[in-house]
């Protein structure tokens, strides 16, 4: 048997990445196909056998992926896959817009559906600065993006949603039925050290507006709060020039670091709405736990005034509201840590393997195609459990 992966995109290491990391911990000789690479950039994913096409000699040139997004399906489509049996895509765009060989079988890791062109068109266009002069064409690009990934979602097997809300516009955009599987949190941040004190809160992500890291540092600065940020992207000017003197932007944070700082915050801010985000559950599984914006994925992974707190509106008066609450709620490390075990690697890949076995199989239920889509009649998501064991929320 022989497998292979894709992916959208490489040009950093960050949650997707993650989970391909889980993949090549499970089948290790399989190649990763994409678009573009940086390589040397990508943690562990550096050792593996990285194959991009044409685009990757303009990403080179231009340093900025983004730009090569209209050309990106039809680089996608020509990634030849004959000889393989089984390609395992991770997709938030893209990826799994691969054409298998005849009689091979495709499961997509979904992180979510293409957000810039199904559900966030004007936030995207607004946080890049899309020119006036531009928008016309850059719109109409999405129109075609639209198209073709809904074409896509026709060459997928099996669809694995990262959360129950991306399985919640998998169902609703592509009318195709899901299993869910949270994204992995590494073994290593079980084991961090818990410190004597904890000075600060904590925020980590990509410098990019929506994460809405300016609501962190504007409630900082009213409160008086230690704020640690660490991340880069392309808001940092703007936010460093929002930071007052108790908030420290830290860049780029090596990922071995990591777990030493999730240990010595005081709690983890999550002001964004993420369709999964393995952040929080990183923070929980090293005893901290998570203020978060009470959308998304952060429903599935936190337990209100257990492992963390949530607040309904992105303003600095119901984040106020939810750091007092905080302070007023006695968490217990071990217990965030015990919460967390369900979502850890090693559950992650007994339940890809069941999958993978279950659709190399040829089990009916692992070959469900697009209802209206198709012309199979999909199935509701219970019938798709037995694929990764029993649902755990």
């Amino acid at each position: 048997m022989k497998i292979a992966f894709t992916a959208d995109w490489l040009p950093t290491f960050a949650g997707a990445e993650h989970v391909i990391a889980e993949f090549h911990a499970l089948w290790p000789s399989a190649p990763l196909f994409t678009s573009i690479a940086n390589h040397g950039k990508l943690g562990p994913l550096d050792s593996m056998d990285i194959r991009t096409g044409p685009l990757q000699r303009w990403y080179r040139l231009l340093r900025r992926h983004q730009i090569l997004l209209p050309w990106m399906p039809r680089a996608v489509e020509r990634i030849d896959l004959r000889g393989y049996d089984l390609v395992i895509s991770s997709s938030h765009a893209v990826g799994k817009g691969i054409i298998p060989a005849n009689g091979a079988r495709h499961v997509c890791y979904c992180h979510t559906p293409v957000r810039y062109a199904w559900e966030m068109e004007k936030e995207y266009l607004r946080d890049f600065r899309v020119p006036k002069i531009l928008l016309r064409s850059v719109k109409r690009e999405l129109t075609k993006l639209r198209r073709w990934d809904m074409t896509t979602a026709k060459r997928v097997d099996v669809f694995i949603a990262n959360s129950r809300t991306t399985q919640e516009r998998i169902r609703r955009i592509y009318d195709r039925d899901s299993v869910v599987i949270q994204p992995p949190v590494g073994s290593r941040f079980f084991s961090a050290a818990a410190p004597a004190s904890r000075p600060y809160y904590l925020a980590i992500g990509r410098l990019v507006p929506y994460k809405r890291f300016d609501l962190l540092i504007e409630t900082a600065n009213r409160l008086r709060l230690p704020l640690r940020i660490a991340g880069d992207g392309h808001d940092r000017r703007r936010l460093r020039k929002l930071a007052g003197p108790t908030v420290e932007l830290l860049g780029f944070v090596p990922d071995s670091d990591l777990p030493g700082l999730y240990a010595g915050a005081r709690a983890l801010l999550l002001p964004q709405f993420e369709d999964a985000g393995v952040v929080s559950l990183e923070a929980q599984a090293s005893g901290t736990p998570v203020i978060a914006y009470g959308k998304g994925g952060a429903l599935d992974t936190i337990k209100d005034g257990v492992t963390g707190v949530f607040f309904d509106e992105q303003v600095p008066d119901a984040l106020e509201d939810a750091l007092a609450r905080f302070g007023r709620i006695a968490f217990d490390p071990a217990r965030l840590r015990a919460h967390t075990e369900k979502f850890s690697s090693q559950r992650f890949r007994e339940k890809m393997e069941r999958i993978v076995k279950d659709t190399l199989n040829g089990s009916r239920s692992a070959r469900l195609r697009a209802g209206t889509h198709s012309g199979v009649q999909a199935r509701s998501p219970a019938a798709l459990e037995h694929l990764s064991g029993s649902s755990e929320k």
